[in-house]
């Protein structure tokens, strides 16, 4: 089923539209569907305490780390066949 949506624009925002769908060879309303569903998909759908939780989870983990020189020469010793420089 479709629903029908319907926006007021100034005459100068309704050009800009038109000229960027025109650009993309898309209709306007085509044009918006597509920007709407992007803007849809890009908004988070978890809430601010799970997300916290998440995070407070991950930090509770205890991973050995050294100093980013150190890190990056064992990384490099591994493509090399183990050999460390």
């Amino acid at each position: 089923m479709s629903k029908r949506l319907q926006v007021t624009l100034r005459d100068s925002e309704y050009r800009e539209i038109q000229k960027v769908a025109r650009s993309r060879r898309m209709t306007i309303s085509e044009w918006v569907r597509q920007t709407l569903a992007k803007a849809c998909s890009r908004e988070s759908s978890a809430d601010v305490g799970e997300k916290l939780e998440v995070v407070r989870a991950a930090v509770r983990h205890n991973f050995s780390t050294a100093e980013i020189g150190a890190m990056l020469q064992d990384v490099e010793s591994g493509y090399n066949g183990g050999s460390r420089s």
